[in-house]
């Protein structure tokens, strides 16, 4: 029988190969149903909802995730990501709490940057990732 951990660590894995946001969303969605205040899981629900162009869903895991961990800047640039695609108000507010906690710890925002990235990598023209971006690392 697989541990919730050893599961999250090999979805983890997978999404690090390559492999598709629609082939992941099933295994964290099952993590997050049997694990539901697991604020990382939440996370990469809403990150891998994003990717799958699903932001309504996104949206929802994300608020999840910044309601159980709220100063992981992850889940708010996700939950500012959402946000942006669902034509929600406050954007602004979520990426100025971002900005704030990736000034004080350098780790993140190199983090952060890197899975810009990735996304970009995944999804070339994605709009919403390109402005929070610039807002984040151009301001």
């Amino acid at each position: 029988m697989q541990t919730l951990e050893n599961q999250f660590e090999e979805g983890i894995a997978r999404y690090k190969e390559g492999e598709s946001a629609e082939a992941l969303l099933p295994i964290f969605k099952d993590i997050c149903a049997k694990a539901p205040k697991n604020s990382a899981a939440q996370t990469c629900l809403s990150w891998l909802y994003l990717l799958a162009d699903k932001p309504n869903a996104a949206f929802k895991a994300a608020q999840r995730a910044v309601k159980l961990m709220p100063k992981d800047p992850q889940a708010r640039t996700n939950l500012a990501i959402a946000m942006l695609e669902t034509g929600k108000s406050g954007v602004r507010e979520q990426v100025d709490m971002v900005s704030q906690m990736l000034y004080a710890v350098d780790e993140l925002k190199a983090e952060i940057k890197e899975n810009f990235e990735e996304g970009l990598r995944r999804k070339p023209d994605w709009q919403s990732v390109k402005r929070i971006q610039k807002w984040l690392f151009e301001d």
